[in-house]
């Protein structure tokens, strides 16, 4: 086992995925997920060496918290605390300002809740898993990872579209694209597997779940959505 871990935390408006990635690895030594946020079943899940577990998450206050506090105590039982060497979050929105993953300060959380009018159900959902993780975790660096990041390479002929110029400058009403950690991901897989690098390869990634979203990568880069 690895003395380097990570954890991720995926917060959304019900429901917050989590999981302690091993660094050189990249397995998921533990993982989990909490739901039914502001319903009296609200639970957190979890799966460690095989076996599963759940937990319903009871007491007053926002249940982002209380689902973070009981996961907090779970590593700490697991004794996975000490290895822990940072936190990360999937942020949905970072708007034109965040291009790239960034340590997370006041001053990017404050940004991060600023965006909200572009993504209303998943930053302040976001934020709430910020919070709660840095009061948990003080000690640890905490990094954003914004799923708009990867499509900031797009044009402006691709992200303005056929509106006014003005609803783009006056108001930031724009293409910025999703799902771009996903995109991003598999796109460099598929570039190892047809033994390629990445900066000559091109290709039509597609995202489908709950949301969808399809995107143009040429030579690696984000450049239609």
């Amino acid at each position: 086992m690895s003395n380097s871990f990570v954890l991720v935390i995926n917060s959304g408006s019900s429901s917050l995925k989590f999981a302690v990635i091993d660094s050189n690895t990249g397995d998921a030594v533990l993982s989990g997920l909490g739901e039914c946020f502001g319903l009296p079943e609200a639970v957190v899940s979890w799966k460690y060496e095989g076996q599963k577990s759940e937990e319903a998450i009871t007491g007053e206050g926002n249940h982002h918290e209380l689902a973070i506090k009981r996961i907090v105590a779970l590593i700490e039982t697991l004794g996975l605390t000490s290895l822990l060497v940072a936190v990360g979050h999937r942020i949905v929105h970072g708007g034109e300002k965040f291009t790239s993953t960034v340590q997370i300060d006041e001053s990017v959380l404050n940004e991060i809740r600023d965006l909200s009018d572009l993504a209303p159900l998943h930053n302040p959902a976001g934020a709430k898993g910020i919070e709660a993780a840095m009061a948990a975790f003080p000690s640890l660096p905490q990094f954003a990872v914004f799923d708009t990041a990867f499509h900031q390479t797009m044009p402006a002929k691709a992200f303005t579209g056929a509106i006014s110029n003005k609803l783009y400058t006056d108001y930031g009403i724009r293409r910025y694209g999703f799902h771009g950690t996903s995109h991003y991901y598999v796109s460099r897989e598929a570039a190892k597997m047809i033994d390629k690098p990445i900066e000559e390869s091109s290709f039509i990634s597609v995202h489908l779940g709950n949301g969808a979203s399809v995107c143009a990568i040429r030579d690696g880069q984000s450049v239609d959505t």
